[in-house]
Parts: C-alpha cells; structure tokens; sequence
C-alpha cells in the first residue's frame, strides 16, 4: 500500500507540476501568445509552426486547442487554419517530452530553489510569475525520478505483474487505457513521461508502452472535445476536428508498433524509445495529415451544422466555460458580455425618454422586463469571473478583471435606477395624465442627450482605456453636477411662478434630474481604474498636471 501511495503522489505531483507550468506562462505570455497566433494563421504551414511553439511553452495541447478554438468561435480564424494549427501542437507536445525525458535530475532542485525564492520575494510581480513556471518545471523533473523510484518495488508484486501481463495481447485495450488516463490526468504529456519512465523501469513491456502512447495522444484530442462540449458549433468543429486526425492517426500507427521495435528499437537507447515513438508518430501523421485540413474543415460544417434560432435570439453567449482553464482568454470573453450588458442599459436609457415623452406603457414595461436581462447578465459574468483562476493572470490582466466587475456593477445599478424612475413616471405621470412644461422637458431632453452621449464614452473607455477619453469622461461629472443644480435653480422659478404642470410635476421632475445625475456617476466611475493606474487622480480631485504630464 505503502509503494501505491508514492506513485499515486510522484503522478499526482507531475500533473500538478504541468499545471503550474501550464498557467505561469499563461500569466507572463497569455495576451502575447493569442496574439502571436492570431497573426501567424495567414497559411497552413505557418500556423502549425506557430501550434508547435505555442505548445512547447504553454506544455499543453489542449490549452493550444481552446485558445485556437476561441478564434475560430469569435470569427478571426478560419477552421482550416485553425486545424493546421492543431498539427503543430501535437509535434510540440511531443518535443517537451523528448526533453524531459532526458536526464534533467540536477536541474530539479535548481529550478524549485529559485523558483520559490522568486514566488514568495516578489509574488505579484513578473519575476514571481517566471518563479512560479520555474517550480512546475522542477516539480516535473522531481516527479520523473519519484516514478521511477516508485515503481520498482510495487511492479515486483506478482499481482500486479499478473495484471499487466494481460495487457500484452490487445492493443486496443492499451490505447483505450492510455485515453482515459490522458482524460483523468488532463494532461497527455504527463501520461507520456509517466509510460516512458515505467517502460524504463521494465515495469511495463515496450509494446504495452507503445499502445499506452497512442491511447494518450487520442485521449488529448478527446479532452478537448469534452472541454468544449458546451461551447457555440464554430468551437467543436476544431476539437472534433482534431479528434478525428487523433484517430486516423492511432489507426495508422496502431499496426506499425511492432515494426517499430522490430527495426527502430535496436538503434535507441532505452530511455529514448518511447518518447521518440510519440514525436516521430506526431511529425508523420502532421506531415500526412496537414493537406487535409480543408476537407476535414468541410466535413465538420456538415457533420456540425449552424444551430437555427429564433431571430431574437441570435447572438453569441461569450461567457464559454471551455476558455476559464485559459484565463486570459476567460477575461477577453467576459469583457465581451459586459459590452452586451451596456448595450442594453444603453437601449433602456433610450427608451426612457420616449416613455417620457409618449407615455407609452408597453414600452414602459419592456424596459422594465429588460431590467431583468441586465441583471442576470450581472450575476453570470460576475460567476464566470469568479471561477476564472486569478494566479494565473498577469498584473495587466488582473486590473482588467477588476475593471470588469467594476464595470459590470455599474451597468446593473444603472438598470435599477432606470427601472425605478420608469416606475415613478407610471406612478405620477402617465396614469394621473400629466404633462412637464415644455420648458421643464427641454431641460430633461437635454440632460438626457449629455447622459447618452457619456454612456457611449464610458463604454468606449472601458473597451479601449485611453488615458485622454477617460480624462474627458471624469471633467463631465462635473458638468453635469452644474447643470443639476442650474436646472433645479430654474425648476424652482417656475414654481414662483405658479406655472400648472411645473407644480403637478414638481416632485417628479426634482426626481429624475436627481436620478439622472446618479446614473452619470456611475458611468464617469468607469474611468477611475485607468486614471488611478497612471497616478492621475488625487484623493478627491482630478490630478490634472500629472495627467498633463503623461499626455504631454
């Protein structure tokens, strides 16, 4: 029991060293790597050397599968490219292991030194995040030696020698095998070093490690999939895609193991054979494979058609559950929904005035039921948010989760507001039959346009951050301040004199301008996070000879 425990944990250490491998580079290159294979998918070729490099830092497939599926799903790649992309991520997977599999022993306390002594002098740095990718690193190569020394002593039982005998005569039963343990580990590459240590051991015979490789490489396409199995169609094509390459790949090979002991093994040493089988079997079937990216692509629209939907139902969800093991993905994603959540406090906001104007209820009431929609969009993103692993996000990308959330409780409460003025213009307007004087609805009319106009900016600054934008938004929280107080000043004369609909409407009126500058406060609020970032706000004013400063 006791030589069980051990390789359970030397494996469970592996794992979660490829994890923290996985999500350190993620943090410290996440943003420059979607870039770096958004611009590289201009051909095949070049988007599979892209798959390779991507893959050999992030140490994962999978993580290279989904980044890729997101561009296909957001419409910036095209599904061929995407696949070919595939191709080179299995050939990098495989060239992580032909290194660790070498012997890197006298690297693993170096690594984890260092690494721990950056995580914890500077932990919310960039060198706390490259500490952190150092001490997965060690931790893989510590694990490697933990299997070996591990396996020896349980693989002399004769039951368990018994039991791995069996295996020796169905390769399917290997290759099946080898799947789920990729699924469980969730990481192929970690199944990959875990077969090739015990094949080195002899704890295992070399043809049973063969099969168990294959198993691994098709159980990496099937985690994929089943990561995605609830994103849009444009996503599942690739996953599915690469699948289906995963198992004519296995098909191919699955025959050719025995040749490749037969006249391959003889000239490896033995530490070498089964990590060399692995990436010479993901460079032939890359090659084999990369000139039928466009009709696989062909036959995964056809086999995965567009879903029809009502016409007022068509658009994306963003919030995709398969992208939060790629946080700055996850991010991206969510920052994309809070936009749509503005979009429709942008269409309240609109609709409110023409309530005002036309006392329509039925408008009334869709902007209110539309209230709902702003807030169960609030409570999704911010539950997506929270599932989304902020170690592994950047300095960069953590202010943007913040900003998000910020973001998105200013949108909900500005929909509450709206929400309630409609009610009160129900209530005291419409159902009494009540008018503003018309000096009283240009005043409203005009409030209402500047309010329009700084909902548009604050969503403009909160998608692009630019320094200038978000000054101008915070300098009309002030104009707009004035204007309430000069339009309840004149609100105020039309009482004195004695002016009808000013006095039926007093109460109303003083009400919504009020309300109307609340809402313009949560929407100059927006620019805070990118002036405090630059050091241009002061505690209660705006630092404007430093912001002066940087713009000049």
């Amino acid at each position: 029991m006791k030589h069980l425990l051990n390789l359970l944990a030397a494996i469970a250490l592996l794992v979660w060293g490829t994890h923290l491998v996985r999500t350190g580079v993620m943090g410290v290159f996440g943003a420059g790597l979607r870039e770096f294979l958004a611009r590289s998918m201009r051909n095949r070729f070049t988007a599979a050397l892209s798959g390779i490099g991507v893959t050999a830092l992030v140490q994962s497939s999978t993580a290279t599968s989904l980044m890729t599926s997101s561009f296909v799903g957001q419409g910036l790649v095209a599904l061929p490219a995407a696949l070919a992309v595939m191709r080179g991520a299995d050939v990098g997977t495989a060239l992580m292991s032909v290194l660790f599999s070498t012997d890197l022993s006298w690297l693993s306390p170096l690594f984890i030194f260092v690494g721990v002594v950056l995580y914890i002098s500077q932990t919310a740095t960039q060198a706390g995040r490259v500490g952190r990718i150092l001490i997965g690193l060690g931790l893989m190569l510590l694990a490697l030696q933990l299997v070996v020394a591990a396996t020896g002593p349980l693989f002399d039982a004769p039951p368990v020698r018994a039991l791995l005998a069996s295996l020796t005569s169905d390769v399917l039963l290997e290759i099946t095998l080898g799947a789920a343990l990729a699924v469980l580990a969730y990481s192929s590459l970690a199944v990959v070093l875990l077969v090739a240590a015990m094949a080195v051991s002899d704890v295992v015979p070399l043809d049973v490690a063969l099969g168990l490789v294959l198993g691994a490489n098709l159980g990496s396409g099937a985690l994929a999939v089943l990561t995605t199995a609830k994103s849009a169609v444009t996503v599942r094509r690739v996953t599915v895609g690469n699948l289906v390459f995963k198992l004519l790949g296995v098909a191919l090979a699955a025959p050719c193991i025995g040749l490749w002991i037969r006249y391959v093994r003889p000239y490896l040493p033995a530490t070498q054979v089964v990590v060399l089988f692995h990436l010479a079997f993901n460079v032939v079937m890359s090659l084999l494979f990369i000139g039928l990216t466009d009709w696989v692509a062909r036959a995964m629209t056809r086999l995965l058609p567009e879903p029809t939907q009502p016409a007022g139902s068509r658009r994306p969800h963003h919030l995709d559950p398969s992208a939060l093991s790629t946080p700055t993905l996850a991010i991206s994603n969510a920052a994309r929904e809070a936009m749509h959540q503005a979009d429709l406090v942008e269409t309240m906001l609109i609709g409110l005035l023409e309530v005002i104007r036309k006392d329509d209820l039925r408008l009334a009431a869709e902007l209110r039921k539309m209230d709902d929609d702003v807030d169960r969009l609030y409570s999704d993103i911010k539950y997506y948010m929270t599932k989304i692993s902020r170690e592994a996000l950047g300095e960069a990308e953590s202010r943007r989760w913040t900003d998000i959330i910020s973001f998105t409780i200013n949108m909900e409460q500005i929909g509450d507001i709206i929400e309630r003025v409609i009610i009160d213009i129900e209530d005291k307007k419409i159902r009494p039959h009540r008018k503003f004087s018309e000096a009283g609805m240009g005043e409203i009319t005009e409030m209402h346009a500047r309010l329009l106009a700084n909902l548009r900016l604050g969503m403009s600054v909160f998608l692009n951050g630019n320094l200038h934008d978000a000054q101008r938004l915070l300098e009309e929280k002030v104009r707009f301040r004035d204007l309430e107080h000069h339009y309840s000043n004149t609100h105020l004369e039309r009482l004195s004199e004695r002016t009808t609909s000013s006095i039926e409407t007093s109460s109303l009126h003083i009400d919504l301008i009020s309300d109307l500058k609340r809402i313009n406060s949560h929407i100059c609020s927006i620019a805070y996070p990118i002036l405090d970032t630059v050091g241009a706000l002061a505690p209660s004013r705006l630092r404007t000879s430093r912001l002066g400063d940087l713009q000049g």
